[in-house]
């Protein structure tokens, strides 16, 4: 399969299967576009119609590129992969490398779009306790066979309400990596409220990432990120970001907004903050039923799409002028990428990363937490329901019917399970608005790479 698209000047070319991109001058497109269809007769001849100034002989000598590279497995490749698909998480066995651990089920904000339900995951609310973040601890070490390398998230609610919990289990885990031949990486999410010197200097020591949470403008921020009497939150959270990104170097960190109805023109949010100082930005769209008020219309899946192309070109302006910014969504390595593993099986929720409540149940990702089907089991006894863990090792991006399709495939591996679930009430559905936004950001993301190649 092969998608061709042109942006920003650029006449680009990728190839699904093999993943190589092509970014080629308009004869060449042409030429792509119709060979497939047509023979080399009907294609010259068509070629010679459109475009003036070219001859016979430059057109057959860009056919015969076209075809050694279809020669090379570089265009029109043969997909190869879909009976390796269910292959590859059979291999990992039941290994776990991440935990999502919910330290506190709880939250000093009152975010009306919050998909916790401000923090209680639609049931109680809570603090987990040491001995529990301890037993998760342990459970991730006895399940992780012989991985080194392994991540938590400290999550919430809001986690700084359970923060010497955080450091004592901080403590914890690194007092097991030399014994236990392990290595932790933390990552905290963080609403900002309660960061103080303490939260900046700890944070800034052990967590590998954090993860700010800001909607962009003040206007915006404050129409849904308030407290529970109703107060907007920017104020009081903007110079404490701003505080602890200036520690941290201006790096190892996301400023996490979501854009909803009332902004789809979130690239006015994310400029914004840019302006305040933040470099690494990233813009989530909302995830919602489509009777809420925040939900995206399809007008403004439309308005966002034109949103994407108008950040990267920002972006290009910016970095030409030595004020480069990095958007999450737009961060791609063509050269050493994700393996063809990870292309084929996504994230590994409920198989290799799991989520952890404040008294030890075991969910495949946060997103799911509080939904009683999902339980997988605790953090004691182990993953008990099998079953549903083997429909998430199942579900891969060739059991999804609706990606066969699709060109951006193998870059989002069949999309968010959760998002699928909550949109379809099928894990291995899709979420259709997500995958139009997501085909947008790749072909902005590989236009910028087209952009940086060109400078080299």
């Amino acid at each position: 399969m092969v998608h061709q698209y042109q942006l920003n000047g650029y006449n680009i070319v990728v190839d699904t299967c093999s993943g190589s991109i092509h970014v080629v001058d308009e004869v060449a497109y042409d030429i792509i576009a119709m060979y497939p269809d047509k023979n080399a007769e009907e294609i010259l001849q068509a070629v010679l119609q459109k475009h003036n100034g070219i001859t016979p002989a430059d057109i057959r000598d860009c056919i015969g590129q076209v075809e050694e590279l279809i020669r090379l497995g570089q265009l029109y490749s043969p997909d190869n992969f879909a009976s390796m698909a269910d292959q590859f998480k059979q291999r990992s066995g039941n290994i776990i490398k991440a935990l999502c651990l919910h330290v506190a089920h709880t939250c000093n904000l009152n975010c009306a779009y919050c998909f916790a339900s401000q923090g209680k995951y639609h049931g109680k609310g809570g603090l987990m306790p040491f001995d529990v973040g301890k037993q998760a601890l342990d459970f991730l070490v006895a399940n992780s066979g012989d991985r080194v390398n392994l991540e938590v998230d400290f999550f919430g609610g809001e986690p700084l309400l359970n923060w010497d919990v955080v450091k004592q289990l901080v403590r914890y885990a690194r007092s097991l990596e030399e014994e236990k031949h392990k290595n932790f990486r933390f990552t905290l999410t963080t609403n900002g409220m309660l960061i103080d010197d303490d939260v900046i200097d700890f944070a800034n020591r052990e967590m590998s990432n954090v993860v700010l949470s800001l909607d962009g403008r003040k206007e915006i921020h404050d129409r849904l990120r308030v407290d529970y009497a109703g107060k907007g939150s920017y104020d009081r959270i903007v110079p404490k970001f701003q505080k602890l990104v200036r520690a941290r170097g201006g790096k190892n960190y996301y400023m996490r907004g979501t854009f909803t109805h009332a902004n789809p023109d979130f690239t006015n949010d994310v400029f914004h903050m840019a302006d305040l100082g933040f470099t690494e930005l990233s813009m989530e769209p909302v995830v919602c039923p489509p009777d809420d008020p925040a939900a995206l219309t399809p007008q403004d899946i439309e308005t966002v799409k034109e949103q994407y192309e108008l950040l990267a070109k920002e972006m290009l302006r910016r970095q030409k002028a030595g004020r480069p910014i990095t958007f999450y969504h737009y961060m791609l390595d063509l050269s050493g990428g994700p393996c063809i593993y990870k292309r084929l099986s996504g994230c590994g929720s409920g198989t290799e990363y799991m989520a952890v409540t404040p008294w030890g149940d075991l969910y495949p990702c946060h997103q799911f937490v509080g939904e009683e089907k999902f339980k997988l089991g605790d953090i004691w006894k182990g993953v008990e329901n099998t079953a549903l863990r083997e429909q998430f090792r199942s579900c891969n991006v060739y059991s999804r019917p609706q990606c066969a399709d699709c060109w951006a495939r193998l870059y989002c591996s069949g999309g968010c399970a959760a998002n699928a679930y909550h949109a379809t009430g099928d894990i291995r559905g899709i979420y259709e608005a997500g995958c139009q936004l997501f085909r947008k950001r790749m072909e902005c993301a590989i236009m910028l790479q087209a952009a940086a190649a060109e400078e080299e």
